[in-house]
């Protein structure tokens, strides 16, 4: 026969230990909302209360200033700036000179219908007092907005950001290569500038990178022009005029040694216009043809290549379309005037009021 086993209740010490336990576990909020409802909740919380045209133009808002901050970013983004707050000169320019009648002809145009198309500049890393944007392209729009309505005037800019100087250097030099040719000289000049100012590691470099697009012959055509202006370009009175097939047979005799013979010619010479200088280079240029050797090396003294260490200064727009800028070259200091308004009277006047603020030497 079974044994029945004995039921015992729990002891009082032991209810108390279960009621601990209770006290430790409360039970479920009889105010929590159950799971659908809570989800339901969440979903009316994110439900746009718009109707569904304010909506779709809201939508149309985030993708427009999607647009207008990439737009702004990649430099595509048009500002108005004020003339004054350009440095026309923060890069040295490709272009040597500014043909006046036809900036006369740009100041009519933009009189008559606007500007048609921007400028493009880039923001400083350090703003001049006067200036807050390096131009990159645009120098005679700038120049003819600045004649016709002063610095104040603001000019249409596209801003842009390059990764260095080197960088807008080639930017300048292939929009005045795609809208206004350069001459052979100046494209060989702005290479060779620079280097000099340390924005490439050489010659090549800086040819490759400034004509990019260019073939290798149109390349080549520029490293010797780069030559001419390094041997010669201080004694040069008219580099713009030498033809491509003067300027490669000047290169030519350069590289033979005829450095000295050709410094002496351009200094003897002193030529008055473009075919007198020519005329004076012309019987060395032959001589190295004809296959001669040069004499022992000679020649006028070669001054002092230009060195990167010039610091700009602020510019100053100054009347009648004049400007004056203070540059710094180690210890000393250079005063340039430059503008359509400048008469060689007021040049001298100038000159004899900073006398008069020095004092004669004694």
């Amino acid at each position: 026969m079974a044994r029945r086993k004995r039921v015992e209740g729990p002891s009082a010490e032991e209810l108390l230990a279960l009621e601990a336990g209770f006290a430790t576990k409360p039970g479920p909020n009889p105010f929590a909302m159950p799971p659908i409802a809570q989800v339901a909740a969440e979903a009316a919380a994110a439900a746009d209360p718009l109707p569904a045209p304010a909506r779709i133009e809201a939508a149309r808002d985030r993708t427009d200033a999607e647009l207008l901050r990439a737009a702004r970013d990649e430099g595509r983004l048009i500002a108005e700036i004020r003339v004054s707050e350009i440095v026309a000169d923060e890069l040295t320019r490709d272009r040597m000179t500014l043909d006046r009648e036809a900036l006369d002809e740009l100041k009519i145009s933009i009189r008559t219908n606007g500007l048609r198309l921007p400028v493009e500049v880039f923001p400083l890393e350090a703003p001049e007092a006067e200036g807050r944007y390096g131009l990159i392209s645009g120098l005679r729009r700038v120049t003819a907005i600045r004649e016709l309505y002063g610095p104040e005037a603001t000019i249409a800019a596209l801003v842009r950001t390059p990764r260095d100087g080197a960088e807008a250097t080639a930017a300048m030099v292939e929009e005045n290569e795609i809208r206004a040719d350069l001459s052979h000289y100046e494209r060989g000049r702005i290479a060779a500038l620079s280097v000099g100012q340390g924005r490439f590691a050489d010659l090549d470099e800086a040819v490759a990178r400034l004509f990019a697009s260019a073939s290798k012959a149109k390349r080549s055509k520029v490293r010797s022009f780069a030559l001419v202006h390094e041997e010669l370009g201080d004694m040069l009175s008219f580099p713009q005029a030498l033809t491509e097939k003067a300027g490669l047979r000047l290169a030519n005799a350069l590289r033979q040694g005829f450095e000295g013979p050709l410094r002496d010619a351009l200094h003897a010479g002193q030529g008055v216009d473009a075919a007198s200088e020519w005329a004076a280079m012309l019987p060395v240029i032959e001589s190295a043809e004809s296959g001669a050797r040069p004499s022992a090396r000679g020649g006028r003294p070669r001054k002092a290549a230009a060195r990167p260490a010039v610091v700009p200064g602020p510019v100053h727009h100054l009347a009648d379309g004049v400007e004056m800028r203070l540059e710094r070259d180690g210890a000393d200091h250079l005063i340039r005037l430059r503008g359509a308004g400048l008469e060689p009277e007021l040049v001298e006047g100038v000159m004899l009021e900073l006398r008069r603020l020095l004092g004669p030497a004694e």
